[in-house]
């Protein structure tokens, strides 16, 4: 699945900059989740000239923004690091390709499709707000030659980074094995530090597919709320919506141990720190497998520019 960013969906649509700077940051935060799954999100060199405020360039409202680090990652990828699928083109300019009656030649709509319908899978992710708030993106190459039939495909338009999650876990090749949830979630979640050895405690527990995907729920959602923070630090609206959601309330699925727990099980609850030899962290906050009783353990609080540490993943530590 290769992922290209709609165009389309930049229109003068915005009319402050703050509205403008929140649809970037949804934008920009779906490359590294894009980059979990092995996937790039790539743009055109020419998305610098489309305007997302009447009479502004792309490039003149990321300059407005004000932090810098938020300038210089937004050029950065649509100057230096795309990738650019204008490079590897494969539609040309006398394609005809067509959505709800408008000719999507020349856009990333246009070329998602011609990619798709040859059999190389390829969807968009969107701005939002915008014209483009739906999926799946119906698109038509009307073929012009003589007995040669038109064809037609649905794209896949992610708006925001837990769509395009799902997405793309629904897409990730199956974890087979405990190895595989290993592997899966070095290369998916970023944001967190597993220890080396945090996933060794399965390897006497029976593999269920259903475990090892609950256990890819837990570490996405710890991956989530790592992220949402802003630029001062504090947490986002986002990522209090996470905390309520998960981490309170009788049936969360993330909690902390008892204090009773934490007297009995004090040294079971102490792990080697992953980055500094000699030392330790007591992690008594966990999220629930309740099939076969296992647990997720991890770093707490999580903090701004702080790694999250997943310690242990395995049996029920704290069984009486």
């Amino acid at each position: 699945m290769e992922i290209l960013v709609n165009d389309l969906s930049i229109h003068e649509q915005f009319h402050d900059m703050a509205t403008f700077r929140d649809a970037l940051a949804r934008l920009m935060a779906m490359r590294p989740a894009a980059r979990r799954f092995g996937r790039e999100v790539g743009c055109h060199r020419a998305l610098l000239a489309a305007s997302p405020m009447p009479g502004v360039s792309m490039r003149q409202a990321i300059g407005r923004l004000p932090v810098e680090s938020e300038r210089r990652a937004a050029m950065g990828w649509l100057t230096r690091f795309g990738p650019f699928w204008d490079d590897l083109r494969r539609h040309g300019t006398a394609d005809w390709l067509e959505c709800r009656d408008e000719i999507v030649t020349d856009s990333a709509v246009g070329e998602a499709a011609f990619r798709t319908v040859h059999r190389a899978d390829c969807g968009l992710v969107s701005v939002t707000p915008s014209d483009w708030d739906y999926s799946p993106v119906d698109v038509t190459w009307r073929r012009e030659a003589e007995d040669a039939d038109d064809r037609s495909t649905a794209l896949q338009n992610w708006r925001s980074v837990p769509a395009l999650e799902d997405g793309l876990r629904d897409m990730a090749p199956p974890i087979r094995s405990w190895d595989d949830l290993r592997e899966a979630s070095a290369i998916r979640f970023e944001s967190l530090t597993c220890a080396g050895d945090c996933f060794d405690p399965l390897s006497g527990v029976p593999f269920a597919r259903s475990v090892a995907d609950r256990f890819l729920v837990l570490l996405g959602i710890l991956d989530r709320i790592a992220r949402a923070f802003d630029a001062t630090g504090a947490r986002t609206i986002e990522g209090q919506r996470i905390y309520q959601d998960y981490f309170t309330g009788d049936n969360a699925l993330f909690s902390d141990s008892s204090d009773d727990e934490k007297r009995r099980f004090q040294e079971a609850l102490t792990f080697p720190h992953p980055d500094e030899p000699g030392n330790s962290l007591f992690c008594t906050w966990h999220g629930k497998v309740r099939r076969l009783t296992l647990r997720l353990h991890f770093s707490w609080p999580v903090e701004s520019g702080k790694p999250v540490y997943v310690v242990y993943a395995g049996p029920k530590l704290t069984r009486r």
